[in-house]
């Protein structure tokens, strides 16, 4: 029984692209619905990982990001991510993302977690790691990227979450996870 829960309750009658650019594919559908009705269903299709790492050093301090986003029109404290090519090996995207946004290269790569980002419209996945055993270096932005760079403690990460200024979907869940983690002794 359990299988047939589990199995695709909707029928795809066709699907054609409505929009692509490097990053994403938008697709509509016509589909029979779980209730048999004929319905319609859009899918964003991501062409990139999306890439999440919280660097720690010895003493628990953690590096934040500030940046203007586009979709929401207002600025964002985040930790540092970026996307990562789908054929790419996913700890080579997260090691470029933190040494761009950050300058910073980690001796030590943790993957805390796994995520499906929006699931209910888009095929967006997420991988966070913990990086540790830090060395600082030259941050190499990208020249879309206009960023703030801040070195803090963990704690005021945590803080910064708890009180809503701190709202990006994979930091928030990056953070609880590494606050779990730090108190049962685990990092």
């Amino acid at each position: 029984m359990a299988e047939d829960l589990e199995s695709n309750p909707w029928i795809t009658k066709s699907e054609t692209v409505a929009y692509e650019n490097p990053w994403i594919r938008l697709e509509h559908h016509e589909v029979i619905t779980p209730g048999g009705s004929d319905g319609i269903y859009g899918v964003v299709r991501f062409k990139n990982l999306a890439i999440g790492i919280i660097p720690l050093d010895e003493n628990y301090n953690t590096w934040i990001v500030g940046q203007f986003r586009y979709p929401h029109n207002k600025y964002s404290w985040e930790m540092p991510e970026g996307g990562g090519a789908l054929i790419a090996d996913p700890i080579e995207s997260a090691k470029r993302e933190l040494l761009e946004e950050c300058g910073l290269k980690a001796k030590n790569w943790k993957l805390i977690q796994k995520m499906d980002l929006s699931n209910s419209v888009c095929d967006e996945e997420a991988l966070i790691y913990v990086a540790t055993e830090l060395t600082e270096h030259k941050a190499l932005p990208e020249d879309t990227e206009q960023l703030v760079i801040k070195k803090i403690a963990f704690s005021e990460m945590f803080t910064m979450v708890l009180n809503d200024e701190i709202r990006d979907g994979m930091t928030v869940a990056a953070v609880f996870k590494v606050k779990y983690m730090i108190d049962q002794g685990l990092l």
